[in-house]
């Protein structure tokens, strides 16, 4: 499904997909470009119904739209289905075909799509693609497509090539490993701003457990507790 369609029911919208895969004219299903919530809905209906569940998202994610982090790429994994990213190059603007060098003078096929993310954050993460492209002997298209198969969530990744140069720099991405510090450096240029209530989320374990490990994950203490038992609020 390309996209949520928010004025027909889900329920219609699984039922007639379930009839085509039992018709033998798809084989599984998958949704596109639709929020968390109705992509919980639809798989929670979908399993108490017998119906066939989804098994995919395809969400766009690059490294200049990182915000499916929040709660798009959190909800596949608890739900089972894989992501694959469309438009990780960003329209081609992490190709490395635009530079700060030619800021302006580089025509751009996709015109507005482009111009209007040629932004200083853009250029601050071309320029270490660009960096890093050179430490592993790599194209900065092949780092921001090793970057993104190598986030957590992803089995796949959907590319675009209008020539056989960019088809063969975006399946060298598959012979690209970064390493821990390198993939460090483009997430903290990257760093999105995600929706509520990601934040707290993050930091509520320090005051439902903090001080301890629970499943490998460590959580500091809640800065509002006393320091002593006497005190108390």
């Amino acid at each position: 499904m390309h996209a949520w369609d928010r004025h027909t029911p889900i329920e219609e919208t699984l039922r007639t997909l379930d009839d085509l895969v039992r018709a033998g004219k798809i084989r599984y299903l998958a949704f596109s470009d639709t929020p968390a919530w109705k992509v919980a809905q639809a798989q929670t209906i979908a399993r108490l119904r017998g119906y066939a569940p989804l098994v995919a998202l395809q969400l766009e994610y690059s490294l200049l739209e990182r915000t499916i982090e929040g709660e798009l790429i959190p909800a596949a994994q608890e739900l089972g289905l894989g992501v694959m990213p469309w438009s990780p190059l960003k329209s081609g603007v992490l190709s490395g075909k635009y530079t700060r060098e030619n800021a302006g003078k580089q025509k751009a096929d996709r015109g507005g799509m482009v111009e209007t993310s040629l932004d200083e954050k853009a250029y601050a993460i071309i320029d270490e693609l660009i960096r890093i492209g050179k430490e592993v002997g790599a194209t900065p298209a092949s780092v921001a497509l090793a970057w993104v198969r190598g986030k957590p969530g992803v089995t796949s990744t959907l590319i675009g090539a209008r020539s056989i140069e960019q088809l063969e720099q975006n399946l060298d991405a598959l012979s690209v490993e970064l390493n821990a510090a390198q993939t460090q450096r483009l997430d903290a240029l990257s760093d999105p701003q995600l929706p509520f209530p990601t934040s707290m989320v993050g930091f509520a374990g320090s005051f439902m457990h903090g001080g301890i490990t629970v499943n490998g994950e460590a959580s500091p203490p809640s800065p509002y507790l006393p320091n002593a038992d006497s005190p108390r609020f």
